[in-house]
């Protein structure tokens, strides 16, 4: 897919995290959460800049994902730090879980296209695709998008009606 498409990707994926973020009221985290997700929805792909790295390879695998997960869970639990454990656990577990989600996104939205991800490399190397729509297909971009962007609307608003 292409940026439509993932962005769309990572707005579907997330929109259950932060309709649960926000019927519990944490309603600038849900904002953040979603942010975070658009604005890491690419990473997968910055393997196309970095000579020496096959693209659709390790970037585009559950390790990668994990990784991802670390990484924000890490920054989760300093940010959460100052306000005490309970905070830096919460902090820590919300940002493993966008960070996976955010990069399990990009992998789902690939495995819509023929080429597909092979998301177990190096340890099984079996390709996943189910291959609906090529990559460059706009139509296919844009209505992820859209389906996105509604499931975001949608559960913004139930979020908001519960609290």
């Amino acid at each position: 897919m292409h940026k439509p498409g993932h962005y769309g990707a990572a707005l579907l994926v997330y929109a259950p995290v932060g309709f649960l973020t926000l019927a519990l009221g944490f309603d600038v985290l849900a904002v953040i959460g979603g942010a975070v997700a658009v604005g890491g929805a690419m990473i997968p792909d910055l393997d196309m800049r970095i000579p020496g790295i096959q693209h659709r390879g390790i970037t585009h695998t559950v390790w990668f994902a994990l990784v991802a997960g670390i990484v924000l869970g890490a920054a989760g639990v300093a940010l959460g730090s100052s306000s005490g454990a309970l905070v830096a656990i919460g902090l820590g577990a919300f940002g493993f879980l966008v960070g996976v989600l955010t990069i399990g996104a990009h992998l789902l939205a690939d495995a819509l296209t023929p080429m597909g991800i092979r998301p177990l490399e190096p340890v099984d190397d079996r390709e996943i695709t189910l291959d609906v729509a090529k990559a460059s297909n706009p139509l296919a971009n844009y209505a992820l998008l859209s389906l996105g962007i509604a499931a975001t609307g949608l559960a913004a608003v139930a979020g908001r009606a519960l609290v």
